[in-house]
């Protein structure tokens, strides 16, 4: 059930809405004069909420690329491919480093 809170409780109980958000990895949504104004989130939540958007997006552009090509790949050439690009990588940070 998500949390609802007025906003006066960020500047009043701050403490408390910094442990539900550490501890529930959920948002707690604020209100001011009885309507939705901001989300509170603690940062790991908000950063694995990003990486599944992400990871949907790119999960998407694959399926819309599957759908207009009929070139497929097998494990061995993705696996090839990701080990050059890999080891590419390697040599540019032992260059830079």
């Amino acid at each position: 059930m998500p949390q609802i809170r007025p906003v006066s409780d960020l500047r009043n109980k701050f403490a408390d809405i910094s442990k539900i958000v550490h501890e529930t990895s959920e948002p707690v949504f604020l209100t001011k004069n009885g309507y939705g104004d901001m989300v509170v989130m603690s940062i790991e939540a908000y950063e694995n909420r990003l990486f599944k958007s992400e990871i949907s997006l790119k999960l998407r552009e694959a399926e819309l690329e599957a759908k207009s090509t009929k070139k497929r790949y097998s494990h061995n050439e993705v696996f090839s491919d990701l080990r050059a690009k890999l080891s590419s990588r390697k040599d540019i940070d032992n260059v830079q480093a």
